[in-house]
């Protein structure tokens, strides 16, 4: 039993240091968490044996082998545990990443929707006078309302000098 925990002990700190390598690593962490993963099982394989070997143990040292072997099954699924939270956060890093790009690619003009806005009153049936007329409008009332805020602006300037 002792060369088999030994050689499973060994194999659990192999993983931590891979697992700090991970951390580190960029592009080439899914070959990495491939190996981790692999390891992980062989060791699980090997925790199985352990556990077998582990009650056919003498009496006097049964209960010591068992601790042994439960605190390496513990080691091992927190590894476990961590290298799921790593790809978790990777697949999140790589589909906001997706996203990103998506977005970054789409164009967002005006003259696009002002033509939906067209399309859409043509299909209600206003006709092309009707919509020039709208869209003059909406010009003028842009002058409208700018000329209504420098008017405040102007009022409000009056005001404080005349009261202060």
């Amino acid at each position: 039993m002792e060369p088999l925990y030994q050689q499973t002990n060994k194999q659990v700190q192999e993983i931590q240091s891979h697992m700090g390598r991970l951390e580190r690593a960029d592009k080439q962490s899914v070959h990495l968490e491939n190996e981790i993963q692999a390891s992980i099982e062989q060791i699980f394989s090997h925790l199985e044996r352990l556990e077998i070997l582990s009650s056919k143990e003498p009496l006097n040292r049964r209960q010591n082998a068992k601790l042994r072997v439960d605190q390496l099954k513990y080691d091992v699924q927190h590894l476990q545990t961590a290298l799921r939270n790593f790809q978790h956060r990777r697949q999140v890093r790589e589909q906001q990443e997706r996203q990103r790009d998506e977005l970054l690619s789409r164009t967002f003009t005006t003259n696009g929707t002002q033509k939906k806005i067209l399309d859409i009153a043509n299909m209600l049936g206003l006709s092309n006078t009707v919509m020039r007329l709208i869209e003059k409008r909406a010009f003028q009332d842009k002058y409208f309302m700018i000329g209504g805020m420098l008017l405040t602006c102007a009022v409000m300037f009056l005001v404080v000098q005349y009261l202060t």
